[in-house]
């Protein structure tokens, strides 16, 4: 709340720098090197998707989304955050320039919120309706969705450019949200309506990549009894009289192959096991021995499943939604009861705190890529490797 008195505001505004200031060099530095790491990481995230062919899916372009929101944030917001803090938390530039932070600020914060949930919807339709998933281009679907995630950040962010901040008596040497009511609409609108509804979406998505899994090893199952059958009826029927046709012994029993078979398709999908050499032994192929096969167009029609790059990438997006609720949870708490409860007392160093951790996650995103994501993986190794030997040669 800010203080009755205008003698006392309008003496403290004329001061031309409060005294008592402390300058707090380690917040620069630490500001510094986020800066840095943030640009760094979500820049090879971008050059990534953008040169290596097998990185350009649908959700790595919303992944490449969520990395320009945090590129933006790294230029724009950060460098007067780093400035104010490294001042001991007091701002000593412009107002007009502190609207402009603060309408940043809350934009990209909530373009990136917007973009994870934005994934979640993708992931969710490729896994409820793969059949009109299209998994290697933006289609219009997708295109609105990574439209509508900016257009609703920068209308959740709109009041504050029209004028929202310039309340009366406002203390010029705070940079902060002024109106408690828009503080509390900008947290609604940015993370206590979006979260639940992107923790839902994922709670449906492993369900149905549950189901999914049930389903293929049912399927599976069904092929060992029939091969089953199928090796009795040779073996009843036509293995005898081509005994004399095969040269040599048979090199194991087929119930050890087909289990063979079993145990590396439970390794890749059914796309993949389609491509594979037959599990049958070579003799059994020069010889017309009768076998089961599947239709393709069949397994297409009905399968049109998430093929195992896919469920890799998925893998790593509830880590990448988990560590931005660790991280924009406190956030949102602190400044929410702030805006709503005037009588508590929040320390000015918890404050500063969860706003650090909160731009904290815009660095964490492209480590996590790294080490969860195989794709994203390969390309940074082999990216450094290129440049190591560049360097040495």
């Amino acid at each position: 709340m800010l203080d009755n008195s205008s003698d006392f505001n309008n003496a403290t505004q004329t001061a031309a720098v409060p005294p008592g200031v402390h300058y707090n060099f380690p917040a620069l530095v630490f500001g510094i090197l986020l800066i840095l790491v943030v640009i760094f990481g979500n820049v090879l995230v971008c050059i990534s998707v953008y040169s290596e062919k097998a990185l350009k899916t649908t959700t790595n372009y919303f992944i490449v989304s969520l990395a320009f929101a945090d590129l933006l944030l790294a230029v724009l917001v950060l460098p007067l955050f780093v400035y104010a803090e490294f001042q001991g938390g007091v701002w000593s530039l412009n107002m007009f320039l502190c609207d402009g932070l603060m309408t940043m600020d809350v934009m990209l914060c909530t373009a990136s919120i917007f973009n994870l949930c934005a994934i979640s919807v993708d992931r969710f339709i490729a896994v409820a309706i793969p059949l009109n998933y299209n998994r290697k281009h933006v289609d219009h679907r997708q295109l609105v969705l990574l439209l509508g995630t900016w257009l609703l950040a920068l209308a959740v962010a709109s009041p504050v450019i029209f004028g929202i901040n310039n309340v009366p008596d406002r203390y010029s040497r705070k940079c902060k949200l002024e109106d408690n009511n828009y503080v509390v609409y900008s947290s609604v609108c940015s993370f206590f309506i979006p979260c639940p509804i992107m923790v839902l979406l994922y709670f449906g998505i492993f369900r149905g990549l549950r189901r999914w899994e049930l389903a293929r090893k049912a399927k599976l199952r069904s092929s060992i009894d029939a091969c089953r059958k199928l090796q009795q009826a040779a073996i009843a029927t036509a293995l005898p009289p081509l005994a004399g046709a095969i040269p040599g012994s048979l090199p194991m029993p087929l119930t050890r192959i087909i289990k063979r078979d079993l145990d590396q398709s439970q390794l890749n999908d059914m796309d993949d096991c389609m491509k594979q050499e037959s599990p049958y032994p070579r003799q059994y192929n020069a010889n017309f021995i009768p076998t089961i096969t599947f239709s393709h167009d069949q397994h297409s029609k009905k399968g049109a499943k998430i093929n195992s790059r896919e469920r890799k990438a998925m893998r790593v997006l509830p880590v990448v939604v988990g560590c931005f609720l660790f991280c924009w949870t406190p956030f949102f708490v602190v400044h929410t009861t702030q805006a709503v409860c005037f009588t508590c007392e929040i320390p000015s160093g918890l404050t500063s705190t969860v706003t650090w951790l909160g731009y904290v996650n815009s660095a964490l995103n492209p480590i996590i890529y790294t080490i969860f994501n195989t794709e994203f993986k390969k390309f940074f190794k082999k990216l450094f490797r290129n440049c190591c030997s560049t360097r040495l040669v």
